[in-house]
Formats: C-alpha cells, sequence, structure tokens
C-alpha cells in the first residue's frame, strides 16, 4: 500500500510539472526578446544570391568583407514569446528583454510592422545609392519634392504636397546636400525665401521657419527622387529596417572605386544613412558587435550617437569605431585596411 501511494504521489507530481511546462508554452506573455543575429557579407551571397550588383558602370573586384549586422528579434505585436522563451532569456546574457510597450506604440499589428520595416529598409537602399555614387565622384541630380506638411508649421497654409523646391534664398537646390547646407545658414526664426513649382508653375515664398534642436525648420517632411548614373540590386531576403545603409553606401562605393577598400580585412558595422550622407543611431547595438565577432569581424563601424551603450560591452577581439558621415567611415574603413587606426575615434 506504501509503495502504491508513493508511485501516486511521483505521478502526481509528473503530471503538475507537466501541465506547468505546458502552460508555460502556451501563456504569452507582452515581451521583447534581443540576441545577436546573423551578419551577411555585403560583398558575398545570401542564400546563393550575390547580395550586392551594380550595372551601368564599370565595377572593380574587391576582397575582405563588409558585414551589416542584424538582431533576431523574438516577440512583437502577434507574436509574443512564450513563458518558456522569456524565462531562458533571463539566463542568457546576449538576450535583452524590454516590455512591448517599450518598443511599439499599442494596437500596432505585425502586418504594420512588417509593412514599415520594408519601407525602411527600400529607403535606406536608396540613400545609400546615391551617397555612395556621390561619394565615388559620380553627379547625383535629385528632385527635392515636398512629401507632407505638418499640421503644426507656420508655413502650413503657403507650403503644400507635390510643391517642388528649386532654391534657397536665391540659391538653386539640385540635390540634398544643397537644401541642407543652405538651411543651415538660415536662424530659427527666419524666414526663408524658396523658390518652387507647384503643377509646373514656379514661384517664389517668403516661408516661415521654427526651431528645432537649434535649427531652423519649415515643418515639412521631404521625398528625394534621385537619377542614378548606374543601377543597383541588393537582395537581402527578408532582412527590414534601415540599419544596414551605412554598410550598404561602403559596399557600393567599394564597388564603383577602384582597389578594394578593406585591403582583405573583416569589417562589420550598422547604422542609418540618410541622403546627405550622415549616420543615424539604430537599436540593438550591443546584439549586433556580438553578431559581428561571431562572424569572425575583427573591426566594426558605430553611430556616435550609439558608443555610450558600447561601454563596457565590447566583444574581445573586436575593435569599434565611432563614425558620424560617410566620410568618416571611408576614413576609418581606409585605415583599418593599412593597419593605421591612431587616429580615429573608438567606442567602448
Amino acid at each position: 500500500m506504501a509503495l502504491q501511494r508513493r508511485t501516486k504521489i511521483v505521478l502526481g507530481v509528473f503530471l503538475l510539472l507537466v501541465a506547468a511546462l505546458i502552460a508555460s508554452v502556451a501563456i504569452k506573455v507582452p515581451y521583447v526578446i534581443l540576441r545577436p543575429g546573423p551578419a551577411p557579407d555585403t560583398l558575398g551571397s545570401l542564400d546563393g544570391k550575390r547580395i550586392l550588383q551594380v550595372s551601368g558602370t564599370k565595377t572593380y573586384p574587391t576582397t575582405g568583407s563588409l558585414r551589416f549586422t542584424t538582431v533576431s528579434m523574438y516577440g512583437g505585436p502577434g507574436n509574443r514569446p512564450s513563458a518558456l522563451e522569456y524565462a531562458f532569456a533571463l539566463t542568457d546574457s546576449h538576450a535583452e528583454i524590454y516590455k512591448e510597450s517599450d518598443l511599439f506604440a499599442p494596437e500596432t499589428t505585425r502586418e504594420q510592422v512588417e509593412q514599415q520595416n520594408a519601407a525602411e529598409m527600400t529607403g535606406s537602399q536608396s540613400a545609400a545609392e546615391v551617397v555612395a555614387a556621390r561619394k565615388a565622384g559620380f553627379t547625383v541630380p535629385e528632385t527635392i519634392e515636398i512629401a507632407a506638411v505638418s499640421e503644426k508649421a507656420a508655413a502650413k497654409k503657403l507650403l503644400r504636397t507635390k510643391d517642388v523646391i528649386t532654391s534657397v534664398n536665391g540659391v538653386a537646390v539640385k540635390d540634398s546636400p544643397t537644401l541642407q547646407r543652405e538651411m543651415k545658414k538660415v536662424k530659427p526664426g527666419e524666414k526663408v525665401k524658396l523658390g518652387i513649382t507647384r503643377a509646373g508653375k514656379p514661384m517664389t515664398l517668403e516661408v516661415p521657419t521654427q526651431e528645432v534642436d537649434g535649427r531652423a525648420v519649415m515643418g515639412v517632411a521631404l521625398n528625394p527622387k534621385a537619377s542614378l548614373p548606374f543601377t543597383v540590386k541588393l537582395a537581402v531576403g527578408d532582412v527590414g529596417g534601415p540599419s544596414a545603409g551605412l554598410m550598404f553606401t561602403l559596399a557600393i562605393y567599394d564597388t564603383v572605386t577602384p582597389g578594394p577598400l578593406t585591403g582583405g580585412k573583416h569589417i562589420a558595422g550598422t547604422g542609418t544613412m540618410n541622403s546627405v550622407g550622415e549616420v543615424g543611431p539604430i537599436g540593438g547595438v550591443k546584439e549586433k558587435v556580438v553578431g559581428a565577432r561571431e562572424e569572425g569581424a575583427t573591426a566594426f563601424l558605430a553611430p556616435a550617437d550609439n558608443c555610450a551603450e558600447l561601454e563596457g560591452n565590447v566583444p574581445d577581439g573586436l575593435s569599434v569605431y565611432r563614425v558620424a558621415t560617410i566620410d568618416e567611415a571611408v576614413k576609418a574603413v581606409e585605415g583599418i585596411a593599412k593597419n593605421d587606426t591612431k587616429g580615429l575615434a573608438r567606442c567602448g
């Protein structure tokens, strides 16, 4: 009888454990888990396809690697992790855990996240093409179209979507760098003499500006449309978001200029890229340096605004260099290639 009682107790405990395990898998929790993801080489292949293909201009062979880094994300709208996955993440030194509400707006759907990631990837590729071409010495004219006007903008009643900006204070605007350079000369609150064409009709407007982060802005979103001198195709699979912009830019530049930019070195990095060549911050940088090192990279390019996050979080064997523009990034890669990195700013 005693044996039967012990058997029943053991069986009961076992069944409780099984039930608890099933519950931990079935219960979904509102968290997002980030881990190091793959770091594909922009100069190589992914799933049997060349990641970068350039046609319509002369290209040059290269060596080494320029890896864009990714983060594997578990969780988010429509894809919450289980309580068991969450528990495992708590013991994983390479995992970062966030509340879902910290990363996503309420009522955001999985479809919206995927659409945004795809749009951001497309935008990063477009900016990379323009910046790389200009850095390589090609002329890339642009049409600067107004995509939206803020409801809070002082210029709300003056400007319209589809207006094309042609000049700022009498200086012809043929591309984004020119527009940005001329706007930097404007003091916040001053009016700008803005040349535009509206439905093909040229006109000049006195547009008021406002101060944002110490700069004069008109309160508009722009849609630059560039005329590239060559064609670029990037095959990155289902990777989304804007953070590969910097490495795409370097890969395109390397491909259309003579000699291997990396000098055969294995370099990885991350950062957004806008059409005037500025490198912007990204999320998951601590996971990305780990992923880069696991892929064999010995040098990493990080956005200047992400440097603070890397303090004490750089893997052994990896040197991290701080960059804020495409000029700084190219200079860093050239220094790494020549083993001459003394003057380069570092992170971590």
